[in-house]
């Protein structure tokens, strides 16, 4: 099943992986080959750390790789969506209640980041955005409640 990340997120995770095996698996290989040096492996805090660190470096790249080998890299200036809300968009909100108006892009899981204003294809408000239009009005039903969005407007940057 392919993953959507935009262009940016694609490069993002390429960046950590990288940092991940030319860094962080090589210091964590010397902080073991240290560890073994000090004798007794069995009382050895520092050897255990390494190597639960070592195990979560492999993990999340493996994860990395995984997720990568599955992406579907989407750049949102390519887009031609005739003005609609879809995966890599930036829309303009206003929310019916408050006011306030918000911008947000709509990008893959690992890109998310509210204060960014980066939210998640899978979160409530970017289904109920999803296919609008500007002009529309979104309810998205949140924890706190039921909320209504209009879009204002729709930008694929």
């Amino acid at each position: 099943m392919a993953t959507p990340m935009t262009r940016k997120g694609a490069e993002q995770l390429k960046q950590e992986l990288h940092r991940l095996k030319t860094i962080e698996r090589p210091a964590v290989i010397q902080a073991i080959a240290e560890a073994r040096a000090q004798g007794d492996l069995s009382e050895n805090a520092e050897y255990d750390a390494a190597r639960d660190r070592q195990g979560f470096i492999e993990g999340r790249i493996a994860d990395i790789e995984g997720k990568l080998s599955t992406a579907q890299i989407i750049d949102p200036s390519e887009l031609q969506a005739d003005g609609r809300v879809v995966f890599g968009a930036t829309v303009e909100l206003s929310d019916e209640s408050s006011g306030e108006e918000i911008i947000y892009q709509i990008v893959g899981d690992d890109e998310a980041d509210l204060k960014l204003g980066l939210i998640s294809i899978n979160s409530p408000i970017a289904r109920a955005l999803i296919g609008k239009e500007s002009g529309d009005v979104a309810q998205v039903t949140a924890p706190g409640g039921v909320r209504h969005y209009e879009i204002l407007a729709v930008h694929y940057k």
